[in-house]
């Protein structure tokens, strides 16, 4: 039995891609696991050519999962940072935003704001007035059109994606798809064999992939989602993800302050001032309530 090393490019079900040098090898895992991410560096065992049982998973630089109060759903392992990508129109969520943002800071992934269809100008005074937000906190925001200046769009998220692993995530219809088409040459292409090798016939958009670009650039393309659980956040890497909140963790009169309604509450008194914004906290309030949700067996 042959022993190789080879990264997961595509996920769908407890179906796997990987591709060992200038192999793609449809794999599986012993028994029901299926823990198994897109970006994993795994060591397979040979079962035929182009077939391979998945033996171990090489440790993590990363993990990036959403989760709910019923189960996970792992979206990416090793990626360094994570491209939200958001439009003028239609309307983005805040609140899937500021998920996706507590979920790279609590995975310590680097996350920026892609602000597609600048050419819609109608609606780019507002959407950039709604950024502007986030870029207050430290979160870059690059703006971009991918159908009507791609070579400007290139030229703008290329230099950032050189050297990464980086994840794109956005809801439906926020021009995702043309992105990763332009910055991937041949994505659909690519797209249609691991379609073909997963068998997953005309569900092409229903799976998480990994697209090469030079031998340390990767792209991974993620499915649009409207829900980004975070059930998985304890109380204390919670707080940490909230960057505002760092200067007045410790600074509280308990130590084991929650930063709901205690007295003296060092992020409570900053948002009094203005320090940290309403919006963040209550997502934290939330975020927490969600967290603390048990099921009842």
């Amino acid at each position: 039995m042959t022993h190789i090393t080879g990264t997961i490019i595509a996920a769908h079900g407890r179906h796997y891609l990987a591709e060992a040098g200038e192999r793609k090898l449809q794999c599986v895992t012993r028994g029901k696991k299926s823990d198994v991410a897109v970006g994993d560096i795994v060591n397979l065992q040979l079962t035929s050519p182009n077939q391979a049982v998945i033996e171990l998973i090489t440790e993590r630089k990363t993990l990036l999962y959403r989760s709910d109060q019923y189960k996970s759903k792992l979206l990416a392992a090793n990626v360094s940072q994570l491209f939200i990508v958001v439009a003028t129109e239609p309307g983005f969520a805040d609140d899937l935003v500021s998920r996706a943002l507590v979920a790279a800071e609590a995975a310590d992934v680097t996350a920026h704001i892609v602000l597609n269809k600048i050419d819609v100008v109608e609606s780019l005074a507002k959407t950039r007035q709604r950024l502007a937000f986030y870029a207050k906190l430290g979160y870059p925001v690059h703006e971009v059109s991918a159908k009507e200046a791609p070579e400007a769009t290139c030229a703008t998220l290329m230099p950032l994606l050189k050297g990464q692993s980086t994840i794109l995530i956005g809801q439906s219809g926020m021009g995702k798809s043309s992105l990763i088409n332009l910055l991937v040459p041949d994505a659909d292409i690519a797209t249609r064999e691991i379609s073909a090798a997963l068998d997953t016939g005309k569900h092409t958009t229903t799976f998480t992939r990994l697209y090469r670009i030079d031998a340390d650039t990767t792209i991974i393309d993620s499915p649009g989602f409207q829900e980004f659980g975070l059930h998985h956040l304890s109380e204390g890497m919670l707080e940490r993800a909230f960057p505002e909140f760092s200067p007045y963790l410790g600074k509280c009169k308990f130590y084991n302050c929650h930063h709901i309604s205690e007295p003296e509450c060092a992020v409570l008194t900053a948002i009094k001032t203005g320090d940290i914004a309403p919006m963040r906290h209550a997502l934290y309030a939330q975020l927490r309530h969600e967290s603390m949700q048990t099921i009842g067996y």
